[in-house]
């Protein structure tokens, strides 16, 4: 089915790489407009010209997601250019492993918090009025599978994963009490081959090392069906979200993890 967001305007933060990246691009190739945003002023760009030369419609926009003045440019700018905010995905986001809680920093908690809870909060804070302007729409916001359960080394993740997902459940009862017609959910990636797994560091505090993961070798373990997830599958599941295919689903989370949450296998050789 093509053109399932046709004639939406679509947010999509940390648009510039990865699950971000994929997302932007099936959007665009669903009809919706994309605003890309990123702090990666190189690679933003590159996204929403090859968007555009497919034949899409994207524009890039830099942006701190923790910078609360940012935020409030950002919505202006989407309102001064197209009147309109249908689909916001608060896809931004790191991942800061550490040997134990014990050798977590404060700066370090700070951060991840800051990137990965405190700028979903601004999303919706500074895009909801804009999206209940246009009648309705649909928040989706990036969370984990970490964010279901715990994980060792990423206890300050998970953290910051679960505060998504409650978060994501009680904006969707507000636009649901109110009747605004916006739909909020959570979704969950298990082990996705994305860019990220090479930026997150490892080593114990003031180490300054970032040591190699291979996310297939971890799925091959972990995941039921036996391998890493791809950054297209997690759009998929984004575009049913920012679709009216899914107009009666909100406050729910939508889990793409390979089956890790289900449960284990003993794979037969």
């Amino acid at each position: 089915m093509a053109g399932q967001v046709e004639g939406k305007v679509a947010l999509v933060t940390g648009g510039a790489s990865g699950i971000g990246e994929a997302v932007a691009e099936l959007l665009a190739r669903e009809g919706a407009t994309v605003v890309v945003t990123d702090m990666d002023d190189l690679r933003g760009p590159e996204v929403a010209a090859r968007i555009a030369k497919a034949g899409g419609k994207a524009i890039f926009l830099e942006q701190d997601v923790t910078s609360e003045e940012r935020w409030a440019e950002i919505v202006a700018e989407i309102a001064k250019r197209f009147g309109r905010l249908d689909v916001l995905v608060s896809n931004a986001g790191i991942g800061i492993a550490v040997p134990s809680i014990t050798d977590m920093t404060l700066a370090d908690w700070r951060k991840q918090n800051a990137v990965n809870l405190d700028s979903v909060f601004l999303s919706v804070k500074h895009s909801l009025p804009l999206m209940r302007k246009t009648g309705g729409g649909s928040i989706i916001m990036m969370s984990s599978l970490a964010g279901l359960r715990g994980a060792a080394g990423l206890a300050g993740y998970s953290a910051t994963k679960g505060g998504v997902r409650l978060f994501a459940k009680s904006v969707a009862m507000e636009c649901a009490a109110v009747g605004d017609g916006i739909r909020v959910n959570s979704v969950h990636p298990g082990i996705i081959d994305t860019p990220i797994w090479g930026k997150i560091p490892t080593g114990a505090a003031g180490a300054g090392q970032n040591a190699p993961i291979d996310p297939e070798e971890r799925a091959k373990i972990a995941a039921p069906l036996g391998r890493a997830g791809q950054a297209s599958e997690i759009a998929a599941g984004v575009l049913y979200l920012a679709s009216d295919a899914s107009r009666y689903v909100t406050g729910t989370e939508l889990v793409i993890d390979g089956g890790m949450n289900a449960g284990a296998v003993a794979r037969r050789v």
